[in-house]
This record gives structure tokens, C-alpha cells and sequence, in this order.
């Protein structure tokens, strides 16, 4: 059977190799071109240290360089940044240490490499399993972006370099948290984090809040945790409260419905003190010829001292009329 002839692109895989080696030698000229732009710009502009020994990398040039090599571009219709990469590039690289075959843009790559010994010894050294350097390869090297990330950290870091803006960063997020086998990789205090920033705004916060809360087995675990009951309960309090000073401010009929408040007051107060002795009457004898442990007894006893100032309260409140609660018993109470 004739054996397969596998195609890139267009072209025979015959066709594709002579095509690579024909523009190899462009590349090489290409580079050997750009080396003598930057050759010939340092001759005009030498590299002056900056800050002690510190040759000044593109962009950092004093502006009487700026001006020659300004000059010089223009006189040969180049950019102005590209005469001064080129010259800062030649500078990095003395001409026995240029390395026929690799191309000029991995010389400026690497000429980002402050150590003149591993600079020197890395353009001579592709990575494993390859016979060349290539752009990518060196932007790895160097810990640069690549152009076609291929490890996960390398495509993280291409997504957040495009998503800078914050308008593409939400729209992105948006996207991603949209697709659940996503979301589910999330981390649960990563899932946290983001909850938190997306409720900062009081008016998301109630919503999110009250759609949490009607699910049973989220209402459940919330309530166990004491601060969270304690701040529903106060805020059913002052819900309460509110409704009340508005119906008294408001209502005709306030003034005649008060009596009839403090009689309902009078019976909850009767029924909450009926309701306590009742259910420890069921719950003491329970307590017969058994020991409870050391913990146990511990919770017993705090919570006895919570009732004890709890019945003093009651009582000052029912001699004087006075209902306000001391700091002492307010942390008491709230088991603080």
C-alpha cells in the first residue's frame, strides 16, 4: 500500500520543509540585520551606566540618547523604539556570543537575563527534546507570558492578562460561574470570598439573604450558630418595635388598644413563667440516680445562672416597671 502522505495546511510535508529552510536563512538575515541596526546605533549612542552598573534597559534612556536615536530612525524608516531594542539587544549580546541559527527575538528574550554566565549558557542550551530555541521557549525560560500557553498556570495567567479590564473581567467571571462544573471546582472559601464581595451591596445582600434562608436545611444550620440567631432575633425585635412606635404614631385607635397590650403582657409573662416550671417539673425527676458528666453539668449550671437573672429581671420589672437590661445581664443572656 502506498504509504501516507500527511499534509500541513496547504502544502506536502515535502513542500513544508523547504519552505522552513528557505525561511530560515530570511530569519537569519533578518537577524543578522537587526544586530547591525543595534551595532551601528551603539556606535552613535555607546551604553551609558545608569544608577552605578546598571545599563539602561529600553525606555530608561537619558534624553540626549533618545534624541540621536530618534534621529537615527527616522533617517532610516524605523521606529523609534525599534532602533532602541535593537541596540540594547546588541548591547546584551558581544558578537562571538551570538548564536547563528536562533533567531534575534530570542537574543532580546533572553537578553532580559541580568547574569552575563547563565545568559551566555542558556542560548546555547534548548530545552529537552528540542534543537532550537523558540519565542515561547524562551518566554518560558524566562518566566514571561507565552503567546500559546500550555501547562494550566501558563493559561491562568493568559486569562487574567486578558481580563485586566474590569468590564472583560466581570463578563468573564459572569460566564464562568454560569457553567456548574465550574463552579463546583471552586474552593469552599474561595466560593465564600466571592459571595462576600458580591453582597457589599445591601440591596444584593437582601435578596441573596432572604433566598438563603428559605431553603430549610440552610435556615437550620445558620440558626446554630449564635450570633446569626441572635441577630435575626434582634432584628425581629426592632422589626417589631418599629411597627409598634409607627401604629402608635399613626393609629386612632392606639390609645385604647395600650390597656388591652398590657393585659396581653400580663398573660405571655404568666404562660412563659407556667411553661418553665412545667416542662422542668417533666424534666428533673429524669435526673434520678443518674450522673452527669462534667461538661454536662457545666452547661446545667449556665444555664440555671441565665434563668436565676432572668427571674430577678422579671421580678425588678414587675415591682418598679423598669425593663432595662445592665451590660452584665445583656452578655449573660446572649451567652457571652
Amino acid at each position: 500500500m502506498p504509504e501516507e502522505i500527511s499534509n500541513v495546511g496547504s502544502v506536502s510535508q515535502q513542500r513544508y520543509e523547504q519552505i522552513v529552510s528557505e525561511l530560515r536563512e530570511v530569519v537569519e538575515q533578518q537577524s543578522q540585520g537587526q544586530f547591525l541596526i543595534g551595532d551601528r546605533a551603539l556606535e552613535i549612542e555607546p551604553m551609558r551606566e545608569k544608577g552605578g552598573n546598571h545599563a539602561p534597559a529600553p525606555g530608561e534612556e537619558l534624553f540626549t540618547v533618545r534624541d540621536s536615536l530618534f534621529r537615527l530612525a527616522e533617517d532610516i524608516g524605523l521606529a523609534y523604539r525599534t532602533v532602541e531594542s535593537a541596540r540594547w539587544t546588541a548591547s546584551r549580546w558581544p558578537k562571538e556570543r551570538r548564536q547563528k541559527g536562533v533567531s534575534f527575538t530570542v537574543h532580546k528574550i533572553f537578553a532580559a537575563i541580568a547574569g552575563e554566565d547563565e545568559r551566555f549558557e542558556v542560548i546555547t542550551s534548548p530545552p529537552p527534546g528540542k534543537s532550537r530555541w523558540t519565542p515561547d521557549e524562551a518566554n518560558r525560560r524566562t518566566g514571561r507570558q507565552v503567546v500559546k500557553p500550555v501547562s494550566p498556570q501558563e493559561k491562568i495567567t493568559a486569562i487574567h492578562s486578558l481580563a485586566r479590564d474590569e468590564e472583560v473581567a466581570a463578563v468573564v467571571t459572569s460566564d464562568f460561574l454560569r457553567r456548574p462544573a465550574v463552579a463546583a471546582q471552586v474552593k469552599p472559601e474561595d466560593k465564600v470570598r466571592v459571595v462576600e464581595e458580591f453582597t457589599r451591596d445591601e440591596n444584593v445582600a437582601v435578596t441573596v439573604t432572604t433566598g438563603l434562608l428559605r431553603r430549610p436545611d440552610v435556615a437550620f444550620k445558620a440558626m446554630s450558630d449564635d450570633t446569626a440567631r441572635h441577630q435575626v432575633n434582634h432584628a425581629q425585635v426592632e422589626r417589631g418595635r418599629q411597627a409598634r412606635e409607627h401604629f402608635e404614631d399613626t393609629s386612632p385607635i392606639a390609645p385604647a388598644v395600650r390597656q388591652i397590650d398590657r393585659t396581653v403582657e400580663f398573660l405571655d409573662l404568666v404562660t412563659a413563667c407556667h411553661s418553665f416550671v412545667a416542662a422542668a417539673g417533666r424534666a428533673v425527676p429524669g435526673l434520678r440516680d443518674r450522673h452527669l458528666g462534667e461538661d454536662e453539668c457545666t452547661i446545667v449550671h449556665e444555664n440555671v445562672a441565665k434563668v436565676r437573672a432572668t427571674l430577678d429581671w422579671i421580678e425588678q420589672a414587675v415591682d418598679t416597671g423598669k425593663v432595662d437590661v445592665d451590660g452584665e445581664l445583656a452578655r449573660l443572656l446572649q451567652g457571652e
